[in-house]
């Protein structure tokens, strides 16, 4: 039944197929009873949804939990859902790092995150469909901690944003824009030792792993530190001759 909520959930105001519904629960292999059980999940749902509101069955069965030709639909309005809200913030956060006003994308990048009680859906049994949404949502988490951790870098924050890189990098070994962010608070925080070993234990895994080389960019920052240049928060290096080096984010490296 908690799968049958979630799958509703993640598909919000959306109608849900009864075939995807019982897909999610039983794969390729559905039992003979599955739209009876899958009936029996939504009728005890709503129950559960009328306990918790207040309503009538009747009510949450036209209000909130509707059955559509073909399907169900969860209706929410603007708000209900975390995951709408954080959405949300993020966006007003992208907008605030445009125009170049760090200090707002700071507070509203950490609002966001701190919506965040763990991972996604870590209690629910997940098939195709929700483990799809749980990667997209923990995708969504991690490009949104590198735009925070960013935002401090430029805002001076070197060491506030070393525990958490930490953690960071050691659940995601593979993730070279983490890395490269570690290595940078580390570097300016004059830690140059840690961040080359950091760069070495990167390099490992992927090759070892993956077969594969550090990328362009986490390869110039490594240049950049092993020859002990000066970079700024940004990662952009500052060569004797007084040019910059831009290491953008596809890897292409431009002298200014």
């Amino acid at each position: 039944m908690r799968s049958v909520l979630a799958t509703l959930l993640v598909h919000a105001d959306q109608v849900v197929p009864v075939s995807s519904l019982i897909r999610e629960l039983w794969d390729e292999e559905p039992p003979v009873s599955c739209l009876t059980t899958l009936q029996t999940y939504i009728l005890n749902l709503r129950k559960l949804l009328a306990s918790a509101t207040g309503m009538t069955a009747r009510q949450v069965a036209s209000e909130i939990l509707v059955t559509r030709s073909g399907g169900y639909l969860f209706r929410t309005t603007q708000g209900d859902l975390d995951v709408h809200r954080f959405h949300q913030l993020v966006s007003d956060g992208r907008r605030a790092l445009s125009s170049g006003d760090d200090s707002t994308a700071l507070s509203t990048l950490s609002s966001a995150l701190q919506l965040w009680r763990g991972p996604a859906l870590v209690d629910v049994v997940a098939g195709r469909i929700l483990e799809g949404r749980r990667q997209q949502f923990e995708e969504s988490r991690l490009v949104v901690l590198e735009y925070l951790v960013d935002t401090q870098l430029r805002l001076g924050m070197y060491r506030e944003v070393l525990t958490e890189l930490a953690a960071l990098t050691a659940d995601n070994p593979y993730h070279e824009g983490l890395h490269a962010q570690y290595m940078r608070a580390l570097y300016l925080n004059g830690r140059r030792a840690q961040a080359l070993e950091l760069f070495q234990r990167l390099r490992v895994n992927l090759v070892n792993h993956l077969g594969l080389e550090p990328g362009p960019m986490a390869q110039e920052l490594h240049r950049s530190i092993l020859n002990a240049e000066s970079i700024d928060a940004q990662g952009n290096l500052r060569r004797p001759t007084g040019d910059i080096v831009r290491m953008s984010s596809s890897g292409a490296v431009r002298v200014y």
